[in-house]
């Protein structure tokens, strides 16, 4: 199993790409962890990942706290251990022929995020996540 982020727009805010990093690094320590830029106009995740268990980051998706997050992962798992596969849109959102298709939209908050701190946010809930999931002290439940 391993964990892909996938995200639109250059990630040009050094302080919100050194989080993200920081957080996937961590991740990696339970998970194969990879991040990369694309283009959605460009890029078909759902056939670059055909199984993978698809989670895309709308402001309309789920609201879940650390632990749901976390279960929503051991799930994803246990379904015949999927790769977990997350994608956060740029200025312009996801494209709307994705959004059937996720098997999960979220929201990380009501508010509006530029997208490289949505991705540093998402990035130290997939950490968090796996350390809830191993009972790791930084889980703090």
């Amino acid at each position: 199993m391993k964990v892909y982020l996938y995200y639109e727009g250059k990630p040009k805010d050094a302080g919100a790409n050194a989080i993200a990093a920081e957080f996937l690094k961590r991740a990696t320590r339970y998970i194969p962890c990879e991040t990369r830029e694309i283009r959605s106009a460009k890029t078909d995740l759902f056939a670059l990942h055909p199984t993978a268990y698809k989670v895309l980051l709308d402001p309309a998706g789920q609201l879940l706290d650390s632990e749901a997050f976390a279960k929503k992962v051991v799930d994803a798992q246990r379904k015949s251990a999927r790769d977990l596969m997350f994608f956060v849109g740029g200025a312009d959102g996801l494209p709307i022929v994705w959004k059937p298709k996720a098997d999960l939209l979220l929201s990380l908050s009501p508010m509006t995020f530029p997208h490289e701190l949505a991705r540093a946010v998402l990035a130290e809930q997939i950490y968090r996540a796996m350390a809830i999931l191993n009972n790791h002290p930084y889980a703090g439940h």
